[in-house]
């Protein structure tokens, strides 16, 4: 089926898309939304909106709300949300067949006083219709389509609430249910509900005693997964709170890679949807942006880890579908050229840059960074990290200069899986480019091991000295074929099983135990981010090492299950070590690349077939 033609046929039901409130529910393609709102009356709060992750004092005067994601079906069949807001504890489900829509409140805590439900209604996304109440139902309609909502509650009215739109009331002092479709009372309601949550969770069984780490996973990709109304696409940004202070939407580059192979064990039309359409905001000199905004702004000044080749590959073996590396192939090849043209030095080794760029939009990531080297390390992706710290940077080349282990061992990935694509095309002229290139950067790659340490470690290009402040990057070099099993012991023993260093209970650190900016413990200064440690568990199976693949995967189930056991989070990143990650307000709660650490789990238990080998069959 044709990229179009799959979209226009998932995009129907009611869906969890609207950005501005997990509790929104929309009728796609109408655009006819309910949302879900409370109202209190110990202090008279309304809150309209509810959000996942949201720190205190978000909110202006009104105290947050704390939401804990619950499961959620990639086609929204049944999801479920519970709400901890004033002294208050409401679960919220949805269940949905061809035939009817449920939503079924139900307060686990309440205040002395019964708090009131509202279901709002109304048209996103400028979309053509209207909505009125009528006899106690609440109506959409517009020139081809009639919603009818009713309710089992007790109607409730209070005047002093902010709505602009007809909406249904009623008093939540026991659960209530409001319908489309056939007529229902309370227990039917339930009693289909309930229905829809086990059909869900038989789909799980498949993994498992690995099922929890497959629902966390769905339902950071289903919950984070918006529609994108002026683009007329489904994507997946890294959270709702990024994506409203964006714009509208915010696709980060590596991060949506990664959630396109994630979504894929689970939901074609997703997996492909983020892949094809990060790929699609790739600027006119080939390459695909740190950033893209809802403003239609981009980082035009740098690129992020080239990442997408490897992740497309994956994605397509998990859904036996070899067609997407047909249709994403020259984009790719485009994004691998320009790494070559712009950030690989004459030895073959790669750096980190930021090229200078017009100003179109007076944002603030236009000008600050640009040409520098802090937007270098933003290329990186690895923001702050202590490597990059007082790094010189060369404005001629645009390049910071340190030849990076971490740049040249992706770059080795991204144009050995680009060569397997053009073998599997048969584009011989590329692949002979390809391997020119694979031959040239692992031969840099090569001028950064440092015998007496053993260890690859990124070099100053402008003195020549080996940089000693190594971080999980620095395992990258094990992409390359041409390290050899002597090595790779060294590699494993002196520094990925070195206390000092990398190991310990809550790993992997991003930066090594002993550096002086450790204990920072703030971002990429010491953190544990689940893309480190699914890149390095990705070097470790390409290698054959399997004593390492299987710790890393045990220690990043260990980490992931601390705070979603108890908050059911999932972090941007983790303090390793305490293994939290509510201690730090730049960790976002609900972050879903932080689910790479179930990923992880799932590919080490046998889910994901053939994950690292070759297109051929055999590990490089």
């Amino acid at each position: 089926m044709k990229y179009d033609q799959m979209k226009k046929a998932f995009m129907k039901g009611f869906q969890t898309w609207n950005v501005r409130s997990v509790l929104s529910h929309v009728h796609m393609p109408d655009g006819f939304s309910v949302n879900v709102a409370f109202k209190e009356y110990s202090c008279g709060h309304y809150l309209k909106e509810t959000l996942i992750g949201r720190f205190p004092g978000e909110t202006g005067r009104m105290p947050a709300e704390t939401a804990f994601p619950g499961l959620h079906a990639y086609d929204a069949s049944y999801t479920e949300m519970t709400v901890s807001w004033c002294g208050m504890e409401i679960r919220v489900e949805s269940a949905q067949d061809e035939e009817r829509f449920v939503l079924l409140i139900t307060p686990l805590k309440q205040q002395e006083r019964s708090a009131m439900c509202v279901l709002e209604g109304g048209y996103l996304w400028g979309k053509s219709g209207y909505v009125y109440k009528e006899n106690g139902a609440l109506i959409g309609k517009n020139s081809e389509n009639e919603i009818r909502f009713c309710t089992t509650g007790e109607e409730m009215t209070d005047a002093n609430i902010p709505v602009q739109a007809a909406y249904l009331s009623v008093r939540l002092d026991k659960a209530v249910a409001f319908f489309s479709g056939c007529s229902m009372t309370l227990e039917k309601a339930t009693a289909f509900v309930a229905q829809k949550r086990e059909a869900l969770l038989l789909s799980h069984i498949r993994f498992g005693e690995d099922t929890e780490f497959y629902a966390a996973m769905e339902c950071a990709m289903a919950w984070d997964t918006i529609y994108d109304a002026k683009n007329d696409r489904v994507i997946s940004p890294v959270s709702r709170l990024w994506s409203i202070t964006s714009g509208g939407y915010v696709l980060f580059c590596w991060d949506n890679f990664f959630a396109g192979f994630m979504a894929s064990l689970g939901s074609k039309e997703i997996a492909v949807s983020n892949l094809k359409e990060i790929l699609n905001e790739r600027t006119k000199e080939g390459f695909v942006p740190n950033f893209a905004y809802g403003t239609g702004q981009v980082s035009a000044d740098r690129s992020q880890p080239p990442v997408g080749s490897a992740m497309i590959k994956e994605a397509c073996r998990v859904l036996k579908d070899m067609s997407l590396i047909e249709d994403t192939y020259q984009a790719l090849l485009n994004w691998n050229t320009w790494f070559y043209e712009n950030r690989m030095n004459e030895n073959g080794t790669l750096s980190w840059g930021s090229n200078p760029i017009p100003v179109l939009y007076g944002n603030h990531w236009e000008i600050t960074g640009v040409n520098e080297r802090f937007g270098a390390a933003l290329e990186s992706g690895l923001d702050n990290s202590p490597m990059y710290d007082d790094m010189p940077f060369d404005p001629q080349t645009h390049r910071m200069m340190l030849e990076d282990v971490g740049l040249t061992g992706l770059y080795i990935l991204d144009t050995e899986t680009l060569k397997e694509f053009a073998c599997l095309l048969k584009k011989d002229e590329d692949e002979k480019e390809l391997t020119k290139r694979l031959m040239k950067a692992e031969s840099g790659l090569e001028s950064l091991w440092d015998e007496t340490n053993g260890f690859y470690y990124n070099r100053r290009s402008d003195t020549g000295e080996f940089s000693r402040r190594i971080s999980p990057t620095n395992f990258y070099a094990l992409f390359s074929s041409r390290v050899s099993s002597e090595r790779i012991e060294r590699i494993s023993k002196e520094h990925y099983f070195n206390p000092e260093e990398f190991y310990g209970e809550w790993m992997l650190p991003s930066i090594a135990r002993n550096d002086p900016a450790y204990y920072d413990q703030e971002y990429w200064r010491g953190r544990v981010w689940a893309p480190l440690n699914f890149l390095v568990y990705l070097a470790f199976t390409k290698r054959l090492m399997t004593r390492e693949r299987r710790d890393l995967a045990q220690k990043s189930k260990h980490i992931f299950m601390q705070e979603w056991t108890r908050h059911k989070h999932v972090h941007e990143n983790y303090n390793s070590i305490t293994g939290e990650g509510c201690d730090s307000k730049n960790s976002d709660k609900f972050y879903h690349w932080g689910a790479l650490l179930c990923m992880i789990a799932l590919i080490e238990d046998g889910f994901v077939p053939s994950f690292g080998e070759n297109m051929g069959g055999e590990n490089a």
